[in-house]
């Protein structure tokens, strides 16, 4: 437990420098027998201590002193649904969440699009945060995904441990400021259904090394 706490910490204090978020912005967890660890509410990232990290129960019954991160709901649900999720991020990242303030989600304007398990990355309904809503508009827009954006909100990303999600989250913001870029030039050329199964196919076996998962 204390290695994984490190590794939460450490990653969500990343988070500013990756440009995924400023101040308190965002949240961080990973799962844990019976439930889930993660990131408190309104602590600065560079105050966090593992004592201030909130073990979460599945039930949402949390003890001690420090209250979890005000969307501990949208990972409950997301650890409850999602077997192949490990960890999520969660961010305000600059050019995903002015995308989600358009309501809208990536479509297949590059290949990596792919990344995150479909041939886009869907825009989630918009909900109060900290809200029932809003973790149920979280898991639709997740479907078969493993990242979405949040309207007016942000992003979420899950991988199969903290380094895997956090970086499926910077590679969306990447992928949100490149196509605001090429919006800015013109409309972008879309790659075609055709085109996208070829590449999630190939996306199987991406970046994988013998040794790996």
């Amino acid at each position: 437990m204390a290695d994984l706490a490190q590794d939460i910490i450490g990653h969500a204090r990343a988070m500013s420098g990756a440009g995924l978020g400023v101040g308190t912005s965002g949240n961080v967890s990973a799962r844990v027998d019976g439930g889930f660890l993660i990131t408190p509410s309104g602590v600065a990232y560079e105050d966090l201590v593992p004592d201030r990290l909130v073990t979460v129960a599945m039930d949402g019954n949390f003890e001690g002193q420090w209250v979890p991160s005000s969307e501990w709901r949208f990972h409950r649900d997301i650890y409850a649904q999602r077997p192949d999720a490990g960890a999520v991020v969660h961010c305000h990242s600059a050019h995903a969440t002015a995308l989600a303030c358009l309501g809208e989600g990536l479509p297949a304007f590059h290949y990596m699009v792919a990344i995150a398990g479909g041939d886009d990355i869907r825009c989630a309904d918009y909900a109060t945060f900290g809200s029932q809503a809003l973790s149920d508009a979280v898991l639709a827009g997740l479907g078969g995904r493993q990242a979405c954006l949040m309207a007016n909100h942000g992003h979420v990303a899950l991988g199969r441990n903290v380094a895997q999600a956090f970086a499926l989250a910077r590679e969306v913001e990447a992928l949100c400021h490149q196509y605001l870029l090429a919006r800015q030039a013109g409309e972008p050329v879309l790659l075609s259904a055709d085109e996208m199964k070829v590449v999630l196919e190939k996306f199987k076996s991406y970046g994988k090394q013998p040794e790996q998962d």
